[in-house]
Parts: structure tokens; C-alpha cells; sequence
């Protein structure tokens, strides 16, 4: 019996299930060889494009990369400019995310809005400190997008997805769904953008990023059961590495050691994802340990603090989130202009 059958995969699932763990592992394995300071780019990019794209194609390559440049130019230009001005950066944040979301809104530029909403969102809150290092988190975005695309491609050639089938068509939605996911949207991104900076949440990169994957359905319903799916997912996934960590103990440092169980891990996840069909535990599975072995399993740093401490800012992140989503939610459906409605 072949491996996806084994696993109940269907060969197209059981290759996007490679695609997505091998992207994720040449990532990982490339940032600790060239030691860039921000491996969290790296790790997390292939299981975002590769997870979301089962048939990748030109047209996404060029909205993720565009989505990068177009990023560190703005917080760059922006943030060097108004950084210390937050009366003024505040509604710039917030017209540039609404942008992003018009980009999902409108469906045909997902890609670039999703990828986008997420880096913007993380450079402009580490630009704002002195202390840390913005270029060269600049510069780990720029690169890890261009490798991540050009694994995309490697892999694809390597495992294409057999079945052929049509591109998606753009969503059908009325001007006022359209204007609530936009204003959704941009409000409660920039809400979690204000609080991570007022309260100088800069070890909480795990639970700023889930803000705004919350987001990605634009609907209050869709945020529901989305943070509910990510609140189990995060969950197991950090309990798999407290699992990889607890196994390696004192070889935690060690990279080949650490590879082979990374790429379980994410096959073990990305299998969950792909029989979902959605954004759900298995994807909140993968990224969370994207994120704990991208961003803090170094040689210096045990990582047991971090997972724990990840778990529970990312629940309490999903409460607060919801709570923020339902009160813009009801406030936009008062409007007739921007009413969300289902058919």
C-alpha cells in the first residue's frame, strides 16, 4: 500500500503534505547555516504560501515577493518618518491594512494582502524599538521570501499536484459585505497594532501574529471558529515540541538531530490541514511550530519557557481578539452602508 494511502491522503494531499513540511525544513535548515538573526521569516513563510497555495503558480510567486518589498519599503519610509508620531502613524497603519484587506476582500490579491497584513504588521511594531535590529529583520523578510518562492518552485517540480483543476473565481460579495471586511479588518488590525505597542509586547510576536490570522475570514463568524481551531492547534502544536525538546534534552542544539523530528512534526500537521481543507488546527499546528523552532530554539536559549509561555499569551490573545471582532462587528452591521449580510 503507497504511503497516502496509508495515511488516508489522496496523492495530491499526501505531495502538498511534502511540499509544505520540506519547504518549512530548507527554511529551518537555511537560517541556522547562514545564522540570520530572525529564522522565524524562514520557517514560517513555506508553510503560510505552500499551505494556502496547494497549486502554486507565477501570479502568487509575484504577490508574495511584491507583498515583501512593498512592505519594507513603507515601514521603512513610514515608520523612519512618523515613527515617534503616533497621533500620526496611527491612522497611516490603519490605511495601509485596509488596503491589505481589500486586496482579500476582492479575492483576486489574497495573497498579497495576507502576506502583507502579516509582515507589515510585524515590521512596523519592531521598527518603533531603537534597540532592535529592523534591518536586518528587513533584510530576513526580503530574503525569506525569495527563497521561500524559489523552494515553492523546487518542490513543485519535485511533487507537482497531479489532478489539474481550475483557478478559483473571485468571491461574489455585495459593496456592503465588501466595505464590513475591509473596516473589519483594518480596525481590529490596527486595535492589536495599539495594544502590542502600548503595552511593549515584544516577546509576544506568537500572539500578535494570531490577531491577525484571526482575521483572515474577515467575518466575526469566521474569527469563531477560526480561534477556536487555533486555540486546539496551538495547543497541540506546542505540546509536539515540548515533546521534541523533552526527546533531544541536552541535543537540542544539534540540527540534525532536530531536522528529522521538525519534518515529523510538520508532517503530522500538514496531514491534518490538508484533510481540513481550511485554516484550521492542523495550519495553527504547523505555524506554531514554525514559529517556537524558528524563533527560539537557538543553542543559548532553551525553548521549554518560550513554548509555555506562547500558549498562554496566544489563548489569552484569542479571547481578547474575539471580544475586539464581535463589538466592531456589531457596531458596522448598525449601518445599512456596511451591514453584513448572508444570503
Amino acid at each position: 500500500m503507497a504511503a497516502h494511502d496509508a495515511l488516508s491522503l489522496t496523492q495530491d494531499q499526501f505531495r502538498q503534505c511534502l511540499r509544505i513540511s520540506l519547504g518549512s525544513l530548507i527554511g529551518f535548515g537555511f537560517a541556522h547555516l547562514t545564522q540570520w538573526s530572525t529564522g522565524l521569516f524562514f520557517c514560517v513563510y513555506p508553510v503560510l504560501l505552500l499551505g494556502m497555495v496547494p497549486r502554486f503558480s507565477t501570479h502568487a510567486s509575484l504577490q508574495f515577493v511584491a507583498a515583501s518589498l512593498v512592505n519594507v519599503v513603507e515601514v521603512y519610509v513610514l515608520a523612519g518618518m512618523f515613527g515617534d508620531q503616533p497621533l500620526l502613524m496611527t491612522p497611516l497603519a490603519w490605511s495601509l491594512f485596509a488596503i491589505r484587506f481589500y486586496c482579500m476582500a476582492s479575492g483576486r490579491f489574497f495573497l498579497f494582502g495576507a502576506n502583507g497584513l502579516v509582515s507589515s504588521s510585524v515590521l512596523f511594531h519592531f521598527a518603533s524599538y531603537p534597540d532592535m535590529d529592523f534591518g536586518g529583520m528587513a533584510k530576513a523578510n526580503v530574503a525569506a521570501s525569495l527563497l521561500t518562492v524559489a523552494v515553492a518552485w523546487l518542490l513543485c517540480g519535485l511533487f507537482p499536484p497531479k489532478l489539474a483543476a481550475a483557478p478559483p473565481s473571485p468571491p461574489q460579495k455585495s459593496p456592503e459585505q465588501l466595505r464590513h471586511q475591509v473596516l473589519l479588518g483594518s480596525t481590529v488590525a490596527t486595535v492589536s497594532f495599539l495594544v502590542f505597542q502600548i503595552f511593549d509586547l515584544r516577546d509576544s510576536l506568537s500572539a500578535q501574529v494570531t490577531t491577525l490570522l484571526m482575521l483572515f475570514p474577515m467575518t466575526y463568524a469566521g474569527a469563531l471558529q477560526y480561534g477556536r481551531a487555533r486555540a486546539v492547534g496551538v495547543l497541540l502544536g506546542c505540546n509536539a515540541a515540548l515533546l521534541i525538546q523533552l526527546l533531544l534534552y541536552d541535543w537540542y542544539s544539534n540540527w540534525l538531530l532536530v531536522g528529522p523530528l521538525y519534518w515529523v512534526a510538520l508532517m503530522f500537521f500538514a496531514r491534518r490541514h490538508v484533510r481540513e481543507g481550511v485554516s484550521g488546527v492542523g495550519f495553527a499546528g504547523a505555524t506554531t511550530i514554525a514559529v517556537i523552532f524558528g524563533q527560539y530554539l537557538l543553542p543559548q536559549q532553551d525553548a521549554i519557557y518560550q513554548t509555555l509561555y506562547r500558549f498562554s499569551s496566544i489563548t489569552v490573545a484569542v479571547v481578547v481578539a474575539l471580544t475586539v471582532i464581535y463589538i466592531v462587528h456589531k457596531m458596522l452591521n448598525l449601518l445599512p452602508a456596511t451591514r453584513y449580510t448572508v444570503s
